[in-house]
């Protein structure tokens, strides 16, 4: 790795360097990321909406005819339109990506007593909606590529500690049968869902995405989300296309889709007039403002995807030769959204993390750590789990940096690959 000269005399890891030295680090970082971020001065969010479509016409219509509840147009046009998005044959709308979630798992089989494996790096609406089903998380390792749950190692710990018990896969070390795998496409970016199907396919495990981040990312050449059995998006107010807050379950599926959308309306039987419900089940219903919202930002998906892009191209080529610092890109088979850009710290340069958020942060340059690992949360400590090493590794020296389309406004789009 080259030293720069301007920073430290002879590139010694952060845990080494003098506090002048940390300080010097965190200002070149947070000079560079300023100049990239094009913003000259002032706050710059981590992730903001903009609506520069439709949406004031279509909530209108919404308060002029007084549909603004969970019956409405706009629901079923939204269903559909986030069907053809991910080129699944059904769509669901729900009330938030957490509900989603919970109604996958609820959908696909998994029962309370469950085990579901999950990723360890992950947000923890994808812990807590396995929680909600009574099942309990048993995590995963990442692998570096793309940062999702790494087949190779997911397969061997199976191996390890999974038997074959009247049709199904239990856990030899706890005794509860192993319900689903749940992938999660971390920051936009796609696993690699043709090994991890395999995974799963071998352990007869039906595998749900956790695409709440990944709206518009493809996976060699096909949108994620229907990859596997059934797949759950977000749509709260940080992502690439927002509802203010919401959720989508999509599925080939039309059973799993009808299943879903059954419990989602408290599971009542159709009729005009009468309330007859036929088992307990949620009010997770998306109401047809939210809908609105949504139809609107979803018909400007594919300028948010090309600006996005073109944003990561930026920081791609804005952080090379930067010491220290080395920006995130997509895997090879795929076409990330990049919703969240990151960089990740030299392995050397890790324990400045700390120094550089806070000092990008007081400079208004809003960046994160990526999330706790889930089996460090006091509330998932006793939950099993794989061996970690990457997942402790990635999460020590990753960094969150701006990331809205809109920072991509001026950049050239004579490059765009899309």
């Amino acid at each position: 790795m080259r030293c720069d000269q301007t920073l430290v005399e002879t590139c010694p890891d952060a845990a080494a360097m003098r506090p002048a030295e940390l300080k010097a680090f965190a200002a070149r970082f947070s000079a560079r990321l300023r100049d990239l971020t094009g913003v000259s001065s002032g706050h710059v969010a981590l992730h903001e909406p903009e609506f520069r479509g439709e949406e004031w016409t279509l909530v209108k219509e919404c308060l002029d005819t007084g549909w603004v509840s969970s019956v409405g147009t706009f629901v079923d046009r939204f269903e559909a339109e986030i069907a053809a998005v991910t080129g699944a044959a059904h769509g669901v709308a729900v009330v938030n990506g957490t509900a989603a979630l919970h109604l996958a798992l609820r959908v696909v089989g998994v029962t309370p007593g469950d085990e579901v494996l999950a990723p360890a790096l992950t947000f923890v609406a994808t812990a807590n909606a396995i929680a909600h089903a009574g099942a309990t998380p048993h995590f995963v390792d990442c692998e570096r590529v793309a940062l999702g749950v790494d087949s190779i190692a997911l397969r061997a710990h199976l191996y390890r500690i999974a038997d074959r018990v009247s049709g199904t896969t239990v856990n030899s070390e706890t005794g509860r049968r192993i319900g689903a795998l749940v992938v999660m496409h971390a920051f936009g970016h796609p696993a690699d869902m043709d090994a991890l199907v395999a995974v799963a396919t071998e352990f007869e495990l039906p595998l749900i995405e956790d695409a709440a981040e990944a709206l518009g990312s493809r996976y060699q050449g096909q949108p994620v989300g229907a990859l596997g059995r059934i797949g759950a998006f977000s749509f709260n107010g940080n992502k690439i296309a927002t509802t203010g807050g919401g959720g989508a379950l999509v599925t080939d599926d039309p059973d799993l889709a009808r299943r879903a959308k059954h419990l989602a309306t408290t599971a009542k039987k159709p009729h005009a007039w009468i309330f007859e419900h036929d088992e307990i089940a949620y009010n997770y219903r998306m109401p047809n403002l939210n809908a609105a919202l949504g139809c609107a930002q979803l018909g400007q998906l594919d300028g948010f995807l090309k600006r996005k892009r073109r944003l990561a191209r930026r920081y791609l080529e804005g952080f090379d030769g930067l010491d220290g610092v080395v920006a995130f890109a997509e895997p090879v088979y795929a076409r990330s959204n990049y919703w969240l850009n990151a960089v990740l710290l030299e392995p050397d340069y890790a324990a400045a993390r700390d120094v550089l958020l806070d000092h990008a942060n007081a400079d208004e340059l809003m960046c994160r750590p990526a999330w706790m690992p889930m089996h460090r949360l006091a509330i998932y400590a006793q939950c099993p789990h794989a061996p970690l090493p990457v997942t402790e590794d990635i999460s020590a020296r990753l960094i969150n940096i701006p990331s809205s389309a809109k920072l991509a406004d001026g950049i050239s789009n004579e490059r765009d690959d899309d």
